[in-house]
């Protein structure tokens, strides 16, 4: 994998509030899944999306 794309898509998932010390704990590969996923999704959706993609990879707890 282009360590380029590694990095565009770390960046995007920073973007959209993915947090740092997560970001650190996913593999490229989901990373930058996640990152075309987002880019799939309409602009006002995006964060909440993203959220959902790191809960439901168990990347993130559910806030109470």
């Amino acid at each position: 994998m282009n360590d380029s794309v590694a990095v565009d898509a770390k960046r995007i998932l920073l973007r959209y509030g993915a947090p740092i010390s997560v970001l650190d704990s996913i593999a490229d590969e989901d990373r930058i899944s996640f990152a075309r996923t987002i880019a799939r999704t309409s602009l006002p959706d995006r964060e909440k999306a993203l959220k959902k993609l790191l809960v439901e990879g168990g990347y993130v707890e559910t806030p109470a």
